[in-house]
């Protein structure tokens, strides 16, 4: 497909730093953005009304954290081998195919709900079919926006797409209150998961609607070389990603920004403890959303952005830095704002990071490397809770929460100092 280029205009001040739009004149990758965007907020209904189902159905938290698990497994297989996937057949055809099972799994848990099967076991079977289908979907759609747009534009696509993203993650949960406050529980938990099941076929004509995307050839292959998918696929991807510093670092990064600095665990505690409790727990939770999305809306200078590496550096550290001033804080009107300062922080790296990603790897190897980063973005904030959790036991809240940012803050520091080529990246002119 011939990328459209969009035409020149007179930039305006505003427009600056105004979120940058331009990617929405190209049909394909509108139809995209419309159809993720719709599809994203219809599945945060899914997203409260599964652990609410959960816990009715056994009042035991232990429960409610299986979810957990049953997500993650199945994200860290299939992210790996849908990423693998992606690169030797037709991505139009394999994101149509994972969207039909994110949607049909969808429909199983209306049709369990209505049903009322109260079946806890049910519950955990569907919502890792639901990511093993998320696990395929992620790293191809990623994979498939460096087709669709220039290469000048794909940071501004990427903006536009984590901005829907946490504009999202932050309205669905508010819009599911007056569902469970108009019905009873199990009328709303059924309704929450029709609703999601009604806006998902947003992303399903979006992707119907996207042109023919096959692989397009490798010029290190053998004539007549037909690509194999499979653990050797997999391994050929990590095996690239050993001999690409600037891509392994980006990944390394945002490691250390997840683990040590993700404060989220902490919050029911901070909540009721710091805060006494009430609505202390949703301003917590909304902050960081609220805070990229923020970021995203004044984000047109990300685009112009030269020294990508070195800014996602800065980023990093300003999320480590926020996040660790955040724990000190004891007024819960600067939590919020410290917490959305690092939120805004976390959308630039994110973006910069895709960017570098989507641009740095060829595209034969753009799926494999696109499975990696699911993984990395799944994994890394669960690893994150699990050790804020676990240092809050031993040290203490506080010392969990602000040592965390700081950590993160000097490591990244260090990890820049040492291993200096991802700080030194520079776009492609």
């Amino acid at each position: 497909m011939t990328k459209t280029e969009p035409a020149a205009r007179p930039e305006r001040p505003a427009a600056r730093w105004a979120i940058d739009v331009r990617p929405l004149r190209i049909a394909a990758y509108r139809r995209l953005w419309i159809g993720n965007a719709i599809s994203t907020y219809g599945y945060g209904f899914t997203s409260v009304a599964v652990p609410v189902e959960m816990f009715a159905l056994t009042r035991d938290s232990f429960w409610v954290g299986l979810l957990g698990v049953a997500g993650l497994v199945p994200l860290l297989v299939f992210g790996l081998w849908g990423g693998a996937i992606a690169d030797v057949v037709d991505r139009r055809r394999l994101l149509l195919a994972g969207s039909t099972l994110m949607w049909a799994s969808t429909l199983g848990l209306l049709v369990q709900a209505v049903l009322r099967v109260d079946s806890p076991v049910l519950l955990l079977v569907l919502v890792a079919v639901q990511s093993t289908a998320f696990a395929v979907s992620s790293p191809t759609r990623q994979a498939i926006i460096p087709r669709l747009v220039p290469v000048e534009l794909l940071p501004a696509a990427n903006t536009l797409g984590y901005t829907t993203f946490t504009a999202g993650a932050m309205l669905a949960p508010l819009s599911t209150g007056p569902i469970f406050a108009a019905w009873s529980e199990p009328v709303a938990v059924a309704v929450a998961y029709a609703v999601d099941a009604v806006l998902f076929t947003a992303a399903l004509w979006a992707t119907w609607r996207l042109p023919a995307l096959p692989p397009e050839p490798d010029p290190d292959a053998g004539a007549g070389a037909r690509p194999a998918v499979g653990l050797r696929s997999v391994v050929d991807g990590f095996r690239y990603l050993a001999g690409a510093p600037v891509l392994l670092l980006s990944f390394a990064i945002d490691i250390i920004a997840m683990v040590l600095a993700m404060p989220r665990s902490l919050f029911p505690e901070v909540a009721v403890e710091r805060f006494g409790g009430g609505a202390a727990i949703g301003w917590l939770y909304s902050s960081i959303a609220l805070g990229a999305l923020l970021g995203g809306l004044t984000s047109g200078w990300i685009g112009r952005v030269r020294r990508q590496g070195l800014v996602l550096v800065l980023a990093v550290v300003g999320w480590g830095v926020a996040v660790a001033l955040s724990g000190l804080a004891h007024r819960l009107w600067l939590v919020v704002a410290l917490l959305a300062l690092a939120g805004s922080a976390d959308l630039v790296s994110a973006v910069l990071r895709q960017s570098i990603l989507q641009v740095h790897a060829p595209d034969r190897m753009r799926g494999r490397l696109q499975g990696v980063n699911t993984v990395v973005i799944a994994g890394g904030p669960r690893l994150g809770d699990l050790r804020a959790g676990a240092g809050a036991a031993f040290f203490g809240v506080s010392a969990a929460w602000a040592g965390g940012g700081l950590a993160a803050a000097v490591l990244a520091v260090t990890l820049a100092a040492v291993f200096p080529a991802l700080a030194r990246y520079r776009a492609p002119s």
